[in-house]
């Protein structure tokens, strides 16, 4: 079998490094690629490192395991990592979705790695399509978002305008994009670049309004007109009252699949 690579996302590092430790003994030969913090993370270094494997952690903050698995979707072997065996353990049965409890067991994790290997040597890396694993981790985000405590998300933003600092409204937004250092805000009053990152900025902004569809950019769904799906799993997005494309990366690709 070719070399096989993982992902383990975890946001206490202790913890990782206990199922890092843990994968060397039992499955010496599996390559750690990249070490995420949370979900967001995990999602954008899959993307540079597209490992076969990922262990997410259920429990993040900000983009959550259950979150991150979706945005990863069919493209690698998906293992939960939950402190708490209630409703998830059954629904990962039922899914076809693999799962390890903290704190974590040799043994069980043996039976975790065992299955993996007979999944990736069958040359079925990527489940049946049946739409069972979609539908999982679909009741998994529902249950999680009504568990969630009630949330204050922005309503401004605060940017430097020429010389004057503008409060702009969230609800006018048409979305932003990121670089090294600064995020452009695109409204219906113009461009402003602000100090705040994408990541910041993603986990303060409604997600019932406002999505993530690239590494750099969140778009709010309120002026979203058309995704054309183009090659390579990925897409354009073209938005109301603009001239400009946005690249969807496959990772939010799944978001608009109905478009």
């Amino acid at each position: 079998m070719e070399q096989v690579t993982a992902l383990v996302a975890d946001d206490e590092p202790l913890l990782r490094e206990r199922l890092i430790s843990i994968l060397a003994r039992v499955w010496p030969e599996l390559v750690i690629v990249a070490e995420a913090r949370n979900g967001r993370e995990a999602v954008e270094l899959f993307d540079q490192h597209a490992p076969q494997i990922v262990f997410l952690d259920v429990h993040m903050p900000g983009m959550n395991g259950i979150e991150a698995a979706r945005c990863i979707g069919r493209q690698a072997q998906i293992v939960f990592v939950t402190a708490h065996e209630n409703y998830a353990v059954e629904a990962f049965r039922q899914g076809a979705i693999d799962y390890v409890v903290k704190p974590f067991d040799e043994a069980r994790l043996l039976d975790t790695v065992l299955r993996l290997r007979q999944r990736l040597s069958a040359a079925s890396a990527m489940p049946a399509a049946d739409g069972s694993i979609e539908a999982v981790l679909e009741k998994l985000a529902k249950e999680m978002r009504e568990q969630r405590a009630p949330q204050k998300y922005l309503s401004w933003i605060k940017a430097s305008v020429g010389a004057a600092v503008r409060l702009i409204p969230v609800a006018q937004i048409f979305y932003l994009r990121s670089d090294a250092k600064y995020t452009l805000v695109v409204w219906q009053g113009g461009e402003a670049l602000i100090r705040r990152t994408i990541r910041e900025l993603a986990d303060e902004l409604d997600p019932d309004k406002f999505a993530q569809i690239h590494r750099s950019t969140i778009v709010n769904l309120h002026f979203v007109k058309q995704v054309t799906h183009g090659s390579n799993e990925t897409g354009d997005m073209h938005l109301t009252d603009r001239t400009e494309t946005l690249p969807v990366s496959r990772s939010y690709l799944h978001l608009f699949r109905q478009m």
